[in-house]
């Protein structure tokens, strides 16, 4: 039953990434969050009556479900998608691998669970690791702002996470059931990030094509329901503390998405440094490296020599400086989900640019 319960986690949140891209666009982050956990949670609200299995639960216990949507289905994902215009979403995933850490610090602190002695070496040593992963794209950012902020948005968010992961342990060793305890959290959660949405001035019109209504069908229903209902069921049957090994996949089972659905756009969820490798190589092996080729023509009894350009294609231009990322591989490309259409913008300009509607 672990085993089902794992691989239902990994296959699922390792997928709602690409869900996710589909909906950047128009609409705000605030609103797809809104309208993704409206649709999760009024699923399970009718499904849960209609098979009699919404329990009643006290006041306490309501309290508690209101903190555990603040935690995990409100201001964790709202930034998440934050820090999604400041770091690449590679960064961004290997932090949010990092629920384990923060898991097992947080049962020693709330349930007196104290970790094993070698689990401090690890933790040391994973941290490390991603240091010594992402130290390129460090040192291409400048140290500017941007990279702090998308780091300390996504280290947040995981932590609210974990938080969550706690309040539902609290939630099951007092005998309330997962469905119930996770269809009022989620509730409690769409209230918050609608009123969030609705302080902001946001449109909750959300855009009516088939790639982001299926998309937000995808996340409420499987990347929701589902895989929060298994997640959450894990938690209370071996610990916060194992249950959070499944987040370590998530990149890999990301990555190999990407590669399956989009191909070479995955080179932008690798570090700086494997992004210009990766396309070095590619443009010597097609021959599209090459900034210019000697092609000889006869003319008056002569040859003489006329350069060709041949023009290397890219994949992500900025609308504002015209950098593409075959120019500049150093360079995060992004969308703006405040502009209206699909408008590319680099690091520097994604969050200083005029929105165009």
């Amino acid at each position: 039953m672990n085993a089902l319960l794992y691989g239902l986690v990994v296959v699922i949140w390792g997928t709602t990434w690409i869900a996710i891209f589909l909906q950047q666009g128009p609409v705000a982050a605030p609103v797809s969050i809104f309208w993704r956990f409206a649709v999760a949670s009024a699923t399970m609200m009718i499904v849960l009556v209609a098979l009699r299995r919404l329990r009643r639960l006290a006041l306490r216990d309501h309290l508690y479900c209101m903190l555990q949507g603040c935690c995990v289905f409100c201001f964790n994902f709202w930034c998440f998608y934050t820090a999604a215009a400041h770091i690449n979403t590679g960064l961004e995933s290997v932090i949010f691998s990092m629920a384990v850490l923060y898991n097992a610090i947080n049962s020693f602190i709330f349930f007196g669970q104290r970790p094993p002695a070698r689990f401090w070496t690890a933790a040391a040593l994973g941290l490390i690791g991603i240091i010594t992963l992402f130290w390129n794209d460090l040192l291409a950012s400048g140290w500017n702002a941007s990279l702090p902020t998308g780091i300390g948005l996504s280290a947040l968010g995981t932590y609210g996470f974990s938080l969550g992961n706690m309040i539902s342990m609290r939630h099951q060793r007092n005998g309330l059931e997962t469905m119930t305890t996770n269809a009022w959290a989620m509730l409690y959660g769409t209230v918050v990030m609608g009123l969030i949405a609705l302080f902001r001035g946001e449109s909750f019109m959300p855009e009516w094509t088939v790639s982001y209504m299926g998309a937000l069908l995808y996340l409420a229903l499987f990347g929701s329901v589902i895989a929060f209902g298994a997640y959450f069921t894990l938690v209370g049957r071996i610990g916060p503390g194992k249950a959070a090994y499944s987040t370590l996949l998530f990149p890999l089972v990301a990555l190999a998405n990407y590669f399956l659905f989009f191909g070479k756009e995955a080179l932008n969820l690798l570090p700086v440094s494997w992004r210009a490798n990766a396309r070095r190589l590619g443009r010597k092996a097609t021959g599209t490296g090459k900034q210019a080729k000697t092609i000889p023509f006869p003319t008056a009894g002569s040859y003489e020599a006329t350069t060709a350009t041949v023009k290397a294609p890219y994949t992500h231009k900025c609308t504002v400086c015209g950098r593409t990322d075959v120019s500049n591989p150093e360079l995060e490309f992004r969308y703006c989900s405040k502009c209206k259409g699909y408008y590319c913008y680099c690091q520097d300009h994604i969050n200083n640019h005029v929105h165009i509607q």
